[in-house]
């Protein structure tokens, strides 16, 4: 699988017009740091992941972009793309803040169906994020589910499965045609 190749300009301007003014304030921090340009491909300069919490992050990825006709984030590699953002991009408070909203969603799978997550099924999994959406998880960091939201939407996006399959990719626009059938998915350029 390839990504795109990207810089964090890119991304901020991108993730600022996909969320708008509510871009979750660490990934907005994350995005604005000064740093050398992504060369290839969204892999992590260090292993930051324990195996549970890869494990983590991919079934919350799963559940925010689920494969449908077209992959979803774990396909499109969001996993990866996180444990880039919070290796490389992420401040130490947030990429902490980040680690403890995943303990905390673990706990209250563990709480309320004596399993975790990656034993737990699609509806249980369901259920704790709607908490956590709802502020219903205990301990869970403030506005975390939206910053997990954003950067799995902004991961699976940036990745060339969301930008060319997801949506279907026009490289150049030919000629204007008010009559194009539109399919029902949103281009991208």
């Amino acid at each position: 699988m390839r990504e795109l190749a990207a810089d964090r300009r890119s991304l901020l301007h991108a993730a600022a017009a996909m969320f708008g003014a509510a871009l979750a304030a660490p990934l907005a921090r994350a995005l604005a740091q000064d740093m050398p340009a992504i060369a290839s491909g969204f892999t992590a300069s260090r292993a930051l992941f324990s195996e549970t919490q890869a494990a983590q992050v991919a079934t919350v990825a799963d559940r925010i972009v689920p494969p449908t006709d077209t992959p979803g984030a774990v396909a499109a590699g969001v996993p990866a793309f996180i444990e880039m953002m919070l290796a490389d991009w992420y401040g130490d408070k947030d990429r902490g803040d980040f680690l403890a909203g995943l303990v905390a969603l673990e706990n209250d799978c563990f709480a309320r169906f004596g399993r975790g997550q990656a034993s737990a099924t699609r509806e249980q999994l369901d259920i704790v994020l709607t908490a956590a959406m709802n502020g219903g998880v205990r301990h869970l960091p403030a506005g975390f589910f939206e910053h997990c939201r954003q950067i799995v939407l902004l991961g699976y996006y940036s990745s060339e499965t969301g930008c060319k399959q997801e949506r279907l990719y026009l490289p150049v626009p030919q000629r204007y045609d008010g009559f194009f059938p539109y399919p029902g998915r949103v281009y991208s350029s």
